[in-house]
């Protein structure tokens, strides 16, 4: 009887040892945007893809912009292992500047945080000589 609750013991740890040894990873066709020259009220939005590379599934848990300006949208299922999933992101083209802003991305993943960056330049076509 001793023995055979050593063994189940072992087989539990190595099969929790295991399972823990599933982890997620996150990873991006690109990390910048280059929106370019666009021109004022046009279409502010764009899509950073990602895949899941990892063998357990990928929550991502928020995602963040560093300036009102840009609003992003993360999926709410969790993506599966060696599929993919889109973060995205609009921005406020009215604004007649240059675009500089970083999405911050957290998640469940080996790397739980990931940086992304757009830029590019918005115009206003009456202004221009």
């Amino acid at each position: 009887m001793k023995q055979l609750i050593t063994i189940l013991f072992i087989g539990l740890l190595s099969f929790s040892i295991q399972a823990q040894d599933k982890v997620a990873k996150i990873e991006f066709k690109s990390d910048t945007i280059d929106y370019g020259t666009i021109e004022k009220g046009a279409d502010g939005v764009r899509v950073f893809e990602f895949t899941n590379t990892g063998d357990a599934p990928l929550i991502v848990s928020k995602v963040t912009s560093s300036c009102g300006c840009t609003v992003p949208k993360k999926p709410e299922e969790p993506i599966m292992p060696g599929k993919t999933g889109e973060i995205s992101v609009k921005y406020d083209t009215n604004r007649v500047m240059p675009i500089r802003k970083t999405i911050t991305v957290m998640s469940n993943a080996e790397t739980p945080t990931v940086a992304l960056k757009i830029k590019g330049e918005v115009i206003d076509p009456s202004k221009v000589n």
